[in-house]
């Protein structure tokens, strides 16, 4: 069975730091190669991988100030759809926009949607319903006039975060600087607690930046280190007592949920999107509501054993576990063409 993996453009695969849809496209390539299958990962050029990388823009256009990103994003899209006919399966990790394609190849085609940017894009998952097999990556991300052939856990690779037992003394923020995030109220929640907390991540919203979260960086309570990926990335997880993930959306997954648990740290998150079914409340962390049940979780983190958050995570978030699932829907798929 050859295999073509669809990557986004954005960044690298696998990312340098930020870049969780393509994080999951390379875990996947990586997983599928490591057992022997035929995989093309279509990325950038500077992508790495131990399968077949192909690619036609040289750099993610979020790190090529020259780069265009719809021109990026087409000609990737096409470049791999001109082939499609070489390949017997097609894995989109890339939104809506190759669903488009569907109709015009003979290769069946998987889509892994990674989030609902806007409703305004779901006539399109609904139009190509009965072209692509959709799959969902938490039960909560599911839109009901959608068919979906499976829910797949994001999987990560346990060899980038290492269990550890006794951590310092700070909080951790750790994602995109965004209003949905959260990170104002995790700032509020360290203050209301008075612990030091530590932001990490891309500022993907300047003005909220500015309003929210830059006036109280003082470097002592509050610290801001920017983006943090490979091995400082596991270190930050690991060493916080807990990762703050005040989320005001409904979010799909969120990795650094799944990332800080297998590191042994315990998360508390605001109960809502797929919260509940990545936290194990009072077992690997605390969901809760607002700032002040978070701040109280905060205080009964002793509750928490972290060699359980790190079994937990292990049990259900690994790359391993993502790339079985994803084995048999192909093996399913190809059977029913």
């Amino acid at each position: 069975m050859k295999i073509a993996i669809l990557a986004p453009v954005a960044w690298r695969t696998p990312p340098r730091h930020y870049g969780p849809w393509e994080q999951m496209a390379g875990n996947l390539a990586e997983g599928l190669a490591a057992k022997g299958l035929d995989v093309t990962l279509f990325a950038t050029a500077d992508s790495v991988t131990t399968g077949r990388l192909s690619s036609i823009c040289a750099k993610g256009y979020e790190e090529d100030p020259d780069a265009d990103a719809k021109v990026n994003e087409c000609m990737h899209i096409s470049y791999l759809m001109e082939q499609a006919g070489d390949f017997d399966i097609i894995h989109n990790h890339f939104d809506f926009l190759p669903l488009t394609y569907s109709r015009l190849i003979k290769t069946p085609m998987i889509t892994t949607i990674h989030g609902f940017s806007s409703p305004k894009i779901l006539p399109v998952y609904q139009r190509y319903n009965d072209r692509v097999s959709y799959v969902s990556i938490s039960n909560a991300d599911r839109a009901p006039n959608l068919e979906y052939a499976a829910t797949v856990y994001n999987g990560i690779n346990p060899a980038d975060f290492a269990f550890e037992p006794s951590p310092d003394d700070y909080l951790l923020y750790y994602g995109r600087i965004h209003p949905d995030k959260g990170t104002h109220e995790a700032i509020q929640i360290a203050l209301h607690t008075k612990r030091r907390l530590i932001i990490a991540g891309i500022v993907q919203d300047e003005a909220y930046y500015l309003e929210k979260v830059k006036p109280y960086i003082d470097e002592e309570q509050i610290q801001y280190i920017g983006p943090v990926g490979g091995r400082q990335r596991s270190e930050l997880l690991g060493r916080a007592q807990a990762l703050l993930h005040p989320i005001l959306f409904n979010e799909p997954f969120g990795l650094s949920v799944a990332e800080a648990m297998h590191c042994g740290t315990p998360v508390i998150a605001f109960n809502k999107g797929s919260m509940p079914e990545l936290i194990a409340d009072r077992k690997t962390g605390f969901l809760v509501n607002n700032i002040i049940e978070a701040s109280a979780a905060v205080e009964d983190l002793s509750l928490i054993t972290r060699r359980d958050c790190h079994l937990h995570a292990s049990n259900k978030f690994t790359a391993e576990k993502m790339v079985e699932a994803y084995s048999a829907l192909y093996e399913r798929l190809a059977l029913s063409h």
